[in-house]
């Protein structure tokens, strides 16, 4: 489920769509909760080396931690990449926004998070876009993605959370006993299948 305050603007020709804020949302906001309504294709399933399908479940999918393929329902599959990326996914199965957003800021994900055997060219508007992501990106980025999730989680219980009611009570839990001891923090580390 993506946040309310966001929509689908088209970007450019080689990027296609993505999502933007459409009223401030401040940092440490969950940007996108996986909810029941999100597509979730097993490995095995015959869909993934589907001629048909295969090209769809690749562009708009992103792999879970037990290996399964799941497209966002809603406008969430248009979130783009950027190397400086303004949300990220976290282990408690939302994404968060790691700064501040103003209106008609793109909500972005760094695509190294998602992707673990393959490259893949990125269009990052930054001069120091990495070009490419690569399979080794994730065991390199994920100390730097954790940093940047937990300033941010400094600030989830002080912002409007509309999407909080689509995390699991577990989970919840989970992240609430972090929030107040500082023990237990989940590791992106944990989103990689192997």
């Amino acid at each position: 489920m993506q946040h309310p305050n966001t929509e689908l603007k088209f970007v450019n020709p080689q990027v296609g769509y993505g999502v933007f804020a459409t009223a401030f949302i401040p940092a440490g906001t969950i940007i996108y909760a996986r909810c029941a309504l999100d597509i979730t294709i097993p490995p095995d399933s015959p869909l993934v080396h589907d001629p048909a399908y295969q090209d769809m479940i690749l562009k708009y999918a992103y792999t879970d931690p037990n290996g399964n393929y799941v497209i966002c329902w809603d406008i969430g599959k248009y979130v783009n990449h950027c190397c400086h990326a303004s949300a990220l996914s976290t282990a408690y199965g939302f994404d968060i926004a790691v700064r501040d957003l103003q209106p008609g800021d793109e909500i972005t994900n760094d695509y190294a998070l998602f992707s673990f055997d393959e490259e893949m060219d990125l269009f990052c508007q930054y001069p120091d876009c990495r070009q490419k992501f690569t399979p080794q990106d994730f065991d390199r980025l994920y100390p730097q993605w954790d940093e940047l999730i937990k300033s941010a989680l400094q600030n989830y219980s002080s912002v409007p959370q509309p999407l909080q009611k689509y995390l699991d009570p577990q989970t919840e839990l989970a992240l609430q006993q972090y929030l107040s001891t500082g023990d237990g923090y989940r590791s992106v580390r944990s989103l990689r299948p192997w």
